[in-house]
């Protein structure tokens, strides 16, 4: 299966994020490898780009600006037909042709990933609800493969999504990478998170408080998906709570 990456999901920051890629770092380079592209006439400009990365000519408009981002897919091919370094896409390095270089070229961005720091543990669905009876067990964790994603710093964990019900957001078979909470810090309301309980789902959150204290007592869980009702959980039986920062995804930004 091939992935998109996605970078998004904080609270309210999903849809500012979602309306602005132009701190994305591989957009940088996109409108920099664009630049030289043209200049050097290996294109003949977006709609000659467009045609060569399989997509639309206000798609690479869109990029260009900073409405969207690529797809894998679009980065894989524009690796493939332009001997474009990979690494460069990613900031990692400033030479932009694998030709300028004697290293091997790897073609492949699914190498480019799993090359990384392997700092993403991924937990898939199958293995959820022994997660959900394990959460606090590296000896657990240790089982399970592991992978990095450039710009997705510090000790994560990927969950597999099993479902519709946080559709058109987050689809079955993405993944979600996420960073857990410290037990004592409390998850923002309409932000997207991982609960653990005694089993694992991806909802969107609003915190319940008492009338009295004003103290948070529980978590009410929101589905994207409106066919799916809102339901309630007390922090008693909340064993972890960890914070979507991304999704990996097999399908492309619509």
């Amino acid at each position: 299966m091939q992935l998109y990456v996605a970078s998004w999901l904080g609270a309210n920051e999903f849809y500012s994020y979602m309306t602005d890629f132009s701190k994305n770092i591989v957009n940088q380079r996109f409108g920099l490898i664009y630049d030289e592209l043209t200049k050097s006439n290996k294109i003949k400009g977006k709609s000659d780009l467009a045609d060569k990365l399989e997509t639309y000519n206000h798609v690479i408009n869109n990029v260009l600006k900073g409405d969207r981002s690529l797809t894998v897919k679009q980065i894989n091919l524009l690796v493939e037909h332009f001997d474009i370094n990979a690494n460069f896409v990613f900031g990692c390095s400033e030479q932009l042709y694998n030709s300028d270089s004697d290293e091997i070229p790897t073609h492949s961005l699914a190498e480019k990933i799993i090359q990384g720091r392997n700092n993403i543990t991924l937990v898939p669905d199958k293995a959820s609800a022994g997660y959900a009876l394990a959460v606090d067990s590296k000896e657990y964790l240790e089982q399970f493969k592991r992978f990095s994603v450039p710009g997705l710093e510090g000790p994560l964990l990927a969950f597999e999504i099993s479902g519709d019900s946080m559709l058109p957001h987050i689809t079955n078979g993405d993944l979600v990478i996420c960073e857990a909470l410290e037990r004592n810090q409390m998850p923002r309301d309409n932000g997207v998170y991982v609960v653990v309980t005694d089993t694992v789902v991806t909802k969107r959150i609003r915190r319940i408080k008492d009338s009295d204290s004003n103290q948070v007592v529980g978590l009410e869980l929101l589905s994207d998906n409106e066919v799916y009702r809102p339901y309630q959980v007390d922090l008693e039986e909340i064993r972890q709570i960890l914070k979507v920062k991304a999704r990996l995804t097999a399908h492309g930004l619509a």
